[in-house]
């Protein structure tokens, strides 16, 4: 059985590579320079804003909702979708915090 590897590094390692994860595909950037552009929570537009299957749209938003990036409210037989601004703002300085390490 194979060992958690996690658990060897810090939380904030752990949560960096999580967040970095999350954001590391073209489709969940455009989602979200998407919800940025519109600045408001979003309910069904964003398929139609996608080269990608509802489906696949549908396994972007869940990761992204899976790390906190998105906030997610079921409004009748819609999900509304909304960047999480304490999310954001932590994902902001982690990175920004691990940029600064490098001293060029």
């Amino acid at each position: 059985m194979a060992i958690a590897k996690k658990n060897l590094f810090t939380e904030e390692e752990n949560r960096i590579a999580d967040l970095a994860k999350a954001i590391a595909h073209p489709a969940r950037v455009s989602i979200l320079l998407y919800l940025i552009k519109k600045n408001s929570c979003v309910c069904g537009d964003i398929v139609g804003e996608l080269p990608l299957s509802q489906s696949t749209v549908s396994q972007h938003l869940k990761e992204l909702k899976r790390v906190g990036i998105l906030q997610g409210e079921i409004e009748g037989t819609k999900t509304c979708y909304c960047i999480n601004p304490e999310v954001w703002m932590e994902m902001g300085d982690l990175f920004k915090g691990l940029t600064e390490k490098f001293n060029c």
